[in-house]
């Protein structure tokens, strides 16, 4: 949502929302002139907004809760309301379109796909999902390219030019530049997209409050896929489920990729080693081969991630040497495996990681990517859960893998877009965790606990709530016991 904020903002056009909290991305959105208010209250849309319905566009995320005051409002004076995702697709025709879906991994892995090509000097326009640290943001646009506002949304076309998103100085829409974007499955938000080349990191279940059970989810992936160009190319992980890979139209070339060449994908890496914070490995595919890679966020399912976006830098001209480059010089998304403190010596780390993982594999993937990164050390883990449905449908799932951690900490549930549910609480994670040590916090009980307890290595808050707050606090805490001074 901030992206097309920027974006809109960016091609001079008053931007205002609402958001439900405070958070250091609308600091940034405030400071770029972008007005966000925190309160439910109509009297809170500016008034040129309320006065001017013929001429606004009102975007509307699916996390928006379905009796909030304002989107009532909007809607029964006849304003013009779009999904981000409707925007998106209006955006992206006429372009080559990079699409990264899944149920998890998307943000990361169109994040590495935006860099390596923009760091290879390929021109191209990114709608992220995270805050890319090596952009510092989550919308890139290519060098001397004015985005204009597409037809039926604020101002028109020429009427000979139905094309829309990326024009450049001239007025044309230069259709080579690939524009990259998260294709969000929620509530099936990515069928507005026809991609070029479409990766797909995973299939598991999720949002079963919107598909009921994995198979409606899985149909959705399979339209997804049916919708990839005449000679584009689907690059999807191993473990998807196979009739969406079945289910890409003739002439759509097909990749699969996985760690290992033994799981039977066609794109793999081997040599695969932890070296400090870096993984280090070689990627084979029938693309090419490219040796010596070195990627500074560490995971085994940051490795994977990177095998799909580099094949996607293949797809696009990038040469293996260039490769290297990117990906070396790659450092990942806003909370995604990010290091925010580190202590200590190699033989004796101190470390504080934050994560956004809020479904059981990718929680798994990020513990066991830690465990091999700190053998031996004591892991706590502080998480949120993010939604009742969630909780309710994945419980068990959450509470093996949290049981990798030494130490499991629970807040409470996180809601969301959601109403409470009846018997649906932390407790439910909590009592299936097998972990040495468990417990449910409150958020002054966590920051307390930090200032004196001394039984952990290795500190991790996951989660996709607002737990994000409590980052700069606990960096404060730590550094103050580890360094002797404030951070």
């Amino acid at each position: 949502m901030s992206a097309l904020a920027r974006w809109f903002q960016a091609n001079g056009h008053q931007v205002s929302g609402y958001d439900k909290t405070r958070t250091p991305l609308t600091d940034a959105l405030e400071a770029e002139g972008i007005a966000v208010h925190f309160e439910d209250a109509v009297d809170q849309i500016p008034a040129e907004v309320r006065q001017n319905p013929e001429n606004t566009l009102v975007v509307l995320t699916p996390a928006i809760p379905k009796d909030h005051q304002e989107w009532a409002w909007l809607r029964e004076n006849g304003f013009d309301i779009r999904k981000r995702s409707q925007v998106l697709g209006v955006l992206t025709q006429g372009h080559r379109t990079i699409a990264v879906a899944g149920t998890h991994g998307k943000t990361t892995t169109s994040s590495m796909v935006a860099h390596l090509l923009h760091h290879a000097g390929v021109p191209c326009a990114a709608f992220l999902g995270g805050i890319s640290v090596n952009l510092g943001s989550n919308l890139l646009l290519p060098p001397a390219v004015v985005p204009r506002v597409a037809e039926g949304l604020v101002e028109p076309l020429p009427e000979n030019d139905q094309r829309a998103g990326i024009s450049n100085e001239s007025g044309t829409t230069p259709a080579n530049v690939p524009v990259v974007v998260e294709a969000d499955e929620y509530d099936r938000s990515f069928l507005t997209l026809h991609p070029t080349i479409a990766i797909v990191t995973s299939t598991d279940a999720d949002h079963l409050d919107i598909y009921g059970d994995k198979e409606s989810l899985v149909e959705s992936f399979r339209q997804f896929v049916g919708q990839i160009q005449s000679g584009g190319t689907l690059i999807i992980n191993h473990t998807a489920d196979p009739s969406v890979a079945a289910s890409a139209p003739a002439g759509v070339r097909v990749i699969r990729y996985g760690l290992s060449q033994e799981q039977g994908p066609e794109l793999y890496a081997t040599g695969i080693t932890a070296q400090g914070h870096e993984f280090h490995f070689d990627l084979h595919g029938p693309l090419g081969t490219v040796a010596g890679l070195k990627l500074a966020v560490p995971g085994f399912h940051n490795v994977e991630n990177m095998l799909a976006a580099a094949a996607v830098a293949q797809l696009e001209g990038v040469a293996p040497q260039a490769l290297q480059a990117a990906v070396a010089a790659y450092r990942g998304v806003k909370r995604r495996f990010e290091f925010i403190l580190t202590a200590g010596t190699p033989a004796a780390p101190q470390v504080y990681l934050d994560d956004y993982a809020h479904h059981p594999r990718e929680i798994e993937a990020f513990l066991r990517s830690v465990r091999a990164l700190y053998p031996g050390r004591r892991l706590r883990v502080i998480f949120q859960p993010h939604l009742f449905s969630r909780t309710r449908d994945f419980a068990p799932g959450f509470a093996e893998s949290l049981s990798l951690a030494d130490e499991v900490v629970l807040m409470d549930i996180y809601p969301a877009r959601e109403l409470p549910m009846p018997g649906v609480t932390s407790e439910l994670i909590l009592s299936q965790i097998t972990a040495p040590k468990k417990s449910l916090q409150t958020r002054d009980e966590i920051l307390a606990n930090a200032e004196t307890g001394t039984d952990f290595d290795v500190l991790a808050t996951v989660g996709a709530g607002d737990i994000d707050q409590l980052v700069p606090r606990l960096k404060n805490i730590l550094h103050l016991r580890w360094h002797g001074t404030q951070a």
